[in-house]
């Protein structure tokens, strides 16, 4: 029974993979249950993996079909990554439910079948990188969720998707190269690809200081093409056109889900593979400090600087990706378990933020600038609570996520030199400010008197389907603003046994 349980990671990526094979001949309406089942069956079984390894106490690890490395495969599970696969398999689930009556005003009837199956196949990437312990396998999972969120972003009808698209690929690809090629390198440099395996002959290099350079440019490789992978600033430029111009679910899924399962592969190479130790000798950690304040404060300032909504909450991403690289960056546990911590709250807040934006633009006359926004929130009362509730957290008001995270990260920048901890909270004022300019200006317009054309413009009857989803995610973010102290100490526990 004990190997049943273990099987539960393995059982979940095989469902995906094996469901989209048979999603491909299956009729659109037919394709899309069937995703859903795929999705809910992994939280299920996510549900169960967490209780499992909660009672247990400690991780485990696994090898498919009993062949060692370098012949088999291993599967490595702790308190973290089932915790990680429960979070993404609800966002997921309610991306999906959200925009289901999006995906069949944008995509093309014949192609529906094809768009269920690159969510099946991203769902499966994004497991794999959480539970893999073969750093070879987590670079193809990492392709394969490249190309599946290529083919969501083009999937659209209209729109400028192929611009989006190529943008999006040139990026990924190039970052894709500079993953490789570091850990080409360190596989060169101990001879292993399972990363417990890799941990130790590092571990050896780093005491004796035997290719300190090569390990440093190693480190900077990988870190370099997680970056360009998950947006931070300045390698953020293709997210406009891709978040803005893709369906509802789409934008939902790439800005909750795939940047965040990059970060997570980043932090994952950080403790298991290199040490986090390690990480800071080598000084990398403080480049992307730097670069995530920077991101924070740049990504503000172009969010206020857009008059397209879209656009504006697919810049505020920038920022929010500042925060989680920031975190990373400080090279402490504190600054880690609020990296993490910002991850699900962003996760939950964001594709809240692009449903209910898809709700209110379709209120407006399919229109996306403010003008036309106004008293969209009363047309579709719904859509335009789920966006308030979205800024406020993304602002930091109390009993929301946002307000928790930014709390955790100034706590963790207590614990730096004086003249950094100045600098964060001083980056962590400004943000919030600037993020209540764009946000409360938007939540706002929602509620002003309309004008013009815009209080006779077509109005859809709201599905069941949007508003559970958009209700669940109300209730995620102030369950994470409410609830926090268990999961900051579930993180902090899973980051121990990461270690």
């Amino acid at each position: 029974m004990e190997y049943f349980w273990q099987n539960i990671p393995f059982f979940c990526i095989l469902l995906c993979i094996a469901s989209a094979s048979f999603t491909s001949i299956m009729p659109r309406k037919m394709a899309r249950a069937a995703c859903l089942f795929v999705v809910g069956s992994v939280l299920a079984m996510s549900i169960l993996l967490c209780g499992y390894v909660s009672s247990y106490g400690t991780f485990y690890t696994y090898m498919m079909g009993h062949f060692p490395a370098p012949w088999g495969n291993e599967i490595r599970v702790g308190l973290l990554e089932s915790i990680t696969a429960i979070a993404f398999s609800v966002i997921m689930l309610l991306s999906i439910v959200g925009g289901i009556e999006q995906v069949a005003h944008h995509v093309f009837d014949d192609k529906q079948s094809l768009y269920y199956i690159m969510l099946e196949l991203l769902m499966a990437a994004l497991l794999a990188q959480v539970y893999t312990n073969d750093l070879f396998t987590a670079y193809v999972f990492v392709e394969i969720m490249t190309l599946s969120a290529c083919a969501l972003i083009v999937a659209r009808s209209k729109g400028r998707t192929l611009v989006a698209a190529t943008r999006y690929m040139i990026m990924n690809l190039m970052g894709s190269g500079l993953f490789l090629l570091g850990l080409t390198y360190l596989y060169g440099l101990t001879g292993h690809l399972l990363m417990s395996n890799i941990q130790q002959q590092v571990a050896v290099l780093a005491e004796t200081g035997e290719h300190a350079r090569a390990l440093t440019v190693t480190i900077a490789l990988m870190s370099v093409g997680l970056a360009i992978k998950s947006a931070l600033f300045p390698f953020h430029t293709w997210i406009p056109d891709a978040y803005g111009h893709s369906t509802p679910t789409s934008s939902a899924v790439l800005s909750s889900l795939v940047s965040k399962g990059y970060i997570f592969l980043l932090i994952k190479i950080y403790y298991r593979v290199i040490g986090l130790d390690a990480v800071n000798q080598t000084r990398i950690n403080d480049v992307l400090f730097v670069f995530g304040l920077v991101g924070i404060i740049m990504g503000s300032l172009s969010a206020i600087r857009e008059k397209d909504v879209r656009r504006m909450v697919s810049f505020s991403s920038v920022a929010q990706i500042g925060y989680i690289y920031m975190g990373i960056g400080m090279g402490t546990e504190a600054g880690m378990v609020a990296a993490v911590f910002h991850i699900f709250v962003h996760g939950m807040a964001k594709s809240m933020l692009f449903l209910s934006t898809s709700g209110l633009i379709q209120e407006s006359g399919w229109k996306t600038d403010f003008r036309s926004l106004r008293g969209s929130g009363f047309r579709n009362p719904i859509a335009g609570v789920a966006f308030s509730v979205g800024s406020f957290s993304m602002v930091g008001i109390p009993f929301l996520g946002g307000f928790i995270s930014k709390v955790y990260f100034a706590k963790a920048a207590m614990m730096m030199r004086p003249a950094e901890t100045l600098i964060v909270l001083l980056v962590l004022a400004a943000s919030t400010i600037l993020n209540t300019i764009y946000f409360l200006k938007t939540v706002i317009t929602l509620y002003r008197p309309p004008i013009d054309g815009a209080a006779n413009a077509p109005r859809a009857r709201v599905k069941a389907s949007f508003a559970v989803s958009l209700v669940c995610l109300i209730a995620a973010n102030f369950f994470l603003g409410t609830f926090s102290q268990p999961i900051i100490e579930a993180i902090r526990a899973g980051l121990n046994m990461f270690a």
